[in-house]
Order: structure tokens, then C-alpha cells, then sequence
């Protein structure tokens, strides 16, 4: 396996238990050199590129993990499909291979579901757990029968025309006025892997719901929603604040996408709740 060109992250392929996976590291410097790094769970079908936006407006020496689920992007499919509990335990390893014992997360939109996975799964690796646009899994309040038809398939990762159309209605906020920021975030540099993998993400969350473990999840959680997202209504972010022993909400103005389109605006607040003390 080789690593990819020159880029500001080093982004290679690994292999984790016999799973093949592309990963992008941004190493600590700075006053953040001893700090434990941010992993970043993307969402569904997003390969890794499209959480630039975020690690651009972050602290510059905060290390950043990130990775494409095995099937999507850079990273070919696993042999067989797989769970929220096993892949919990895939990333888990992931993060020794990269050398981090402990390690901050942030789970964007289905991200989130692995990220609730990982910090009630392995609680003494996870220090801080941030949820971003994110449900509890099958037992949640749903999106409209219309913005679910559009999350059943992989359509809007492949098509660029398909998704500028239907941006507004699955992630509102400032795609109502401007859909073409969705088309670009998913295709200007993001790299789409075999419908395959698309289907296993679903597969795996299927029948998995968070509901049960969130009483359970001791770290500080900061919970951000949108106040216009179709794909998880606001609800569900007071639902898993309220169930949460140590939450913080933050509810912004804007839509699913929000911690991409407005990072200048939402990356202080998630910095300001990775410094602060236990």
C-alpha cells in the first residue's frame, strides 16, 4: 500500500484486521501536541474529503483523524457486512494502529451513531464525544416519507445534477437558497465507492438504536442540531440531551449540513468544549 501525493493531511491506506481503510491524519503541534486527537465519523456515503470544510476552520494544531468507512470512498468493501458494535470495535483498532490510546470524537449525522457506539463501547479510550445532526438509530423521530425515499440510495453521491435538485429538501438550511453547495460538497473533491457500501451503512443501522446506552455514556457530550434539518428533526437532539448524564445542547441556525456550510461559525464552539476541563 502506498500513500497518496502531498496533501496538508497525510492520507494513506491501512490495513486493520485484514480490512483495507483510507485514512487522513493531521498530526498535533503546537500548545495541542499532549492533547488526544479528533477522530471524525462522517455520514452516510461521505467519503473523508467532505469534512474539509470543518478541519479547515478547527484549531490548526489540533490533530484530526479521519477515515472512510470501509466500502465508501477510498476504502474497498468489507467481506461481509458488518455492525454498529463491530465497527465501534474496528475504529477502536484503527486508533492503535495510528498510535492513540485515547482520542476525542465527533459523528456526523449516521458518524453520530458510531460515535454514541464508540464512547458507551469504549469508554475508557473516548475522552469527549461530540454529535452533530444525529438521531439514536431506528428509535428516533423520523424525516418525512419524502426526505426518506431520497436517504434509501447511494443516487445523490453519484449524480451531481440529482443532488443540486434535491438538497434543499433533504438538508435545508442555507441549501433552500443555494442547493448547490450540497452538489459541491458531495462531488467538488469527495470520492464515491461502490453502491455497495452505501447499503452496508444502512444495513448496519438498521436494527441499532442508541436509546438504551445513552444513560450509560459518562463522558461530556456536546450535542449539536440544526433548527432546519429534514434528515433529523431538532426532537431527537433534545431527546439524547435529556437522556444524556453530561450533555450541553447547541442548537445553530441551519440546516443538516450546518457544521460544513457555517464551520467558521460551529468549529469555536466544538473547540471551546474540547478545552475545557474534565
Amino acid at each position: 500500500m502506498t500513500a497518496e501525493p502531498d496533501r496538508p493531511d497525510e492520507i494513506r491506506t491501512i490495513v486493520v484486521r485484514r480490512i483495507p481503510a483510507r485514512v487522513s491524519v493531521r498530526p498535533a503541534s503546537g500548545a495541542l501536541t499532549d492533547a488526544p486527537p479528533l477522530l471524525l465519523c462522517n455520514g452516510i456515503g461521505a467519503s473523508l474529503e467532505a469534512l474539509q470544510p470543518l478541519v479547515d476552520a478547527l484549531d490548526p494544531d489540533r490533530g484530526v483523524v479521519r477515515f472512510d468507512v470501509p466500502g465508501v470512498g477510498g476504502s474497498p468493501p468489507p467481506p461481509l457486512p458488518y455492525s454498529m458494535p463491530a465497527l465501534a470495535s474496528w475504529v477502536t483498532a484503527l486508533m492503535d494502529r495510528l498510535g492513540h490510546r485515547t482520542f476525542d470524537v465527533l459523528g456526523l449525522s449516521w458518524g453520530g451513531g458510531v460515535a454514541q457506539q464508540l464512547a458507551f463501547q469504549h469508554r475508557r479510550r473516548v475522552r469527549r464525544v461530540v454529535l452533530v445532526a444525529t438521531g439514536t438509530g431506528s428509535l428516533m423521530v423520523p424525516a418525512r416519507p419524502e426526505v426518506l425515499r431520497i436517504m434509501l440510495t447511494p443516487r445523490r453521491h453519484r449524480d451531481p445534477e440529482y443532488a443540486a435538485r434535491v438538497a434543499s429538501t433533504i438538508y435545508g438550511g442555507s441549501m433552500r437558497t443555494d442547493p448547490e453547495r450540497g452538489a459541491a460538497l458531495l462531488h467538488a473533491a469527495t470520492r464515491a465507492g461502490p453502491k455497495r457500501g452505501y447499503y452496508l451503512q444502512l444495513l448496519a443501522g438498521a436494527g441499532w438504536s442508541s436509546l438504551p446506552a445513552l444513560p450509560f455514556i459518562r463522558q461530556p457530550v456536546l450535542v449539536l442540531a440544526g433548527d432546519d434539518d429534514p434528515i433529523i428533526p431538532l426532537v431527537n437532539a433534545r431527546v439524547i440531551a435529556r437522556l444524556l448524564p453530561r450533555s450541553t445542547l447547541h442548537v445553530y441556525r441551519g440546516g443538516h449540513l450546518g457544521v460544513l456550510t457555517e464551520s467558521p461559525e460551529l468549529a469555536p464552539v466544538i473547540e471551546s468544549f474540547l478545552e475545557e476541563s474534565q
